[in-house]
Formats: structure tokens, C-alpha cells, sequence
């Protein structure tokens, strides 16, 4: 499936801004699910400086700085991703029979153990801590002996059915532990409170920012920047077998599965084909699509559009 991607940002001061340095994670990669066919990203005013580079979780990050006196600030991505259906979550072999106790054991430290790179995404982040109140809405989901991908199913639903979807509930700085507890929230709140669970019993989880594909309501148009960015999760299922045995002959140590609270998906490499994955992290602060600083200024307005459609969609909106 061949999707384009439109992801404007615009800021309007208050106020001449003096100098300003910015970093965006607005840059798809490549993943087994998808091929990143072309990529522009338009900066008005033009920065006096630009350079992009690879951050320490593989994403491709852009900073640039502006420093002459402007009152507006757009930011366009403009991406053609090539996405490919994702092989399901197993029901058999290796990574299906693994439990949820021995993925978590894997993970105690032992003297001499090797080091696995998912080890860092079982701590506490900056927006999701690790706290009982996560694991006992999460015991339900994994009762004794089950799976790992199974008990990470069922959790994913137990969030899909027992959390509203309400837009503006939260902003995005909410607590991952209120959003649980006011029992509503966003995408990003449903996949920091999924994270929070995972992290909370010992399993590693990692935050996914992307798109997803949507589909107006019947009778109505497609419209330019109705979209929104989505956010989800990625649970790591370890291979199973010894320590020993991944010490002297495995280099990959296991596998990371994608699940998406907000609609309830999975899969292996992404949710579903008419995903884009943007950019993973710890949580929502690694990922941001725009963050900065500025001199001057005396506040702001911010309007964000995205949308994700296919290319011909698109042209076609942009001619009319």
C-alpha cells in the first residue's frame, strides 16, 4: 500500500522571536514493514542551520536553528511510505510458547549475563514510571503460565474496552498514571499506561509514534490535516532458549510485536498495513514530533495537520 503523508506544523508568535533552535522526529525509516519511497521536510523561514542525524534508538531526527527576528514558523513533512501487510502475531513456535513469567525472568539480573538492548526499556521514563497501581490493573490480563504475545493481547484489550477514547481528555503532558486513573484518554495515554503495565512486571516496551490510515465518514469528503499522528506499543518477546546458548551462538535475542491499544490490532513489524511507523523511544518525550527553544516571543498559537492517504488522494484534494 502506497501512502503519502502530510504533516504540517505551524507556529504564530505573539511577537517578533529572535533566534530559535529546533529538533523534529518527523522522518520515516525502514522497518520490515515498510520502504520509505521519498522524504522533504520544508522549513519557512529558511534555517540558518540544518543537519539531521541518526538518535541512540535508530530514528532520524532533524535540528535546525533561525536566527534572524520571524513572527511564523511552518514546518512541512511531506513522506510517500510503501507499507507491506505485517505477519501476525504468532500462535505457535518459539516466540508463542515463551510464557510471560520466563520473558520476565529473562530479564533478573545474574552475574555474568549477557546484555540484551531491550534491557532499557524496562526502567521508568520520563512520562511513564514504574508503579503497582499498572501492574494490578494489568493482573487480569496475565494469569499464570500464559504466553507472553497472549498475555500482551489480552492487555491490549483489556485497555481497548475498559478506557474511553476521548479526544481533548488529556494534553500531552498528562501522567500516564491519571490518564488511568480518570479512565480516559488519546492514543498516547493508552500506550503509556500499556508501556507502564509491561514495564510494572518486568517486561520491556517501547513506544511507537506513526500514522494510521483513516477513512471519513460516509458521505463526506476527505479533507486536508484532518488526520492526527497515532502512537502504540511494541512489546519484546526474548528467544527462547539458555542463557548460554544466546551467549555463544545468538546475535538477535529476540523479537519485538506491535500492538495498538486505541483500535485493538497487532501485528509483527506494525498493527496493520495501513500503518507508517514514525519513530520509537522510551515514551512520548523521545519521539516528539517538534520540540525547541526560542528567544523572544510572547507566546504562541500552534495548529497541526496531518494527513495520510494515498498519493492520488491527495493531488487530487490539492488541484481542487
Amino acid at each position: 500500500m502506497l501512502l503519502r503523508i502530510l504533516h504540517t506544523t505551524t507556529y504564530r508568535y505573539h511577537g517578533s522571536v529572535d533566534m530559535a533552535q529546533h529538533m523534529v522526529h518527523l522522518s520515516p525509516v525502514d522497518t520490515p514493514c515498510q520502504v520509505v519511497e521519498y522524504h522533504a521536510l520544508r522549513i519557512a523561514p529558511e534555517p540558518a542551520a540544518r543537519h539531521q542525524t541518526t538518535d541512540v534508538f535508530g530514528n532520524l531526527r532533524t535540528f535546525f536553528s533561525l536566527q534572524a527576528p520571524h513572527e511564523t514558523l511552518s514546518v512541512e513533512a511531506d513522506s510517500r511510505v510503501n507499507t507491506h501487510v505485517p505477519r501476525p502475531i504468532p500462535c505457535k513456535g518459539a516466540f508463542a510458547d515463551i510464557t510471560w513469567e520466563r520473558a520476565r525472568n529473562r530479564f533478573l539480573y545474574r552475574a555474568g549475563a549477557p546484555y540484551d538492548a531491550a534491557s532499557e526499556f524496562l526502567f521508568a521514563s520520563p512520562m511513564v514510571p514504574r508503579d503497582d497501581t499498572f501492574s494490578a490493573f494489568a493482573r487480569p490480563a496475565f494469569s499464570a503460565g500464559l504466553p507472553l504475545l497472549q498475555a500482551a493481547a489480552a492487555l491490549m484489550a483489556l485497555i481497548h474496552t475498559e478506557l474511553e477514547y476521548k479526544p481533548a481528555s488529556t494534553g500531552v503532558n498528562t501522567p500516564a498514571l491519571q490518564a488511568l486513573h480518570q479512565g480516559q484518554g488519546v492514543c498516547q495515554d493508552f500506550a503509556h499506561i500499556m508501556i507502564g503495565c509491561l514495564r510494572s512486571l518486568g517486561l520491556p516496551a517501547r513506544y511507537v509514534s506513526g500514522y494510521l490510515l483513516t477513512q471519513p465518514p460516509p458521505g463526506q469528503p476527505r479533507l486536508i490535516g484532518a488526520d492526527a499522528s497515532h502512537a502504540w506499543v511494541s512489546v519484546y518477546a526474548p528467544r527462547p532458549g539458555s542463557t548460554e546458548a544466546i551467549r555463544s551462538h545468538e546475535r538477535r535475542t529476540g523479537e519485538w510485536f506491535h500492538f495498538d491499544p486505541t483500535n485493538n490490532r497487532a501485528g509483527w513489524g506494525s498493527p496493520g498495513e495501513d500503518y507508517v511507523v514514525l519513530a520509537t523511544g522510551r515514551d512520548f518525550s523521545d519521539v516528539s514530533p517538534m520540540r525547541g527553544v526560542i528567544q523572544g516571543g510572547a507566546g504562541h498559537t500552534l495548529e497541526v495537520g496531518v494527513t495520510v492517504a494515498p498519493p492520488e488522494d491527495i493531488e487530487a484534494l490539492q488541484e481542487t
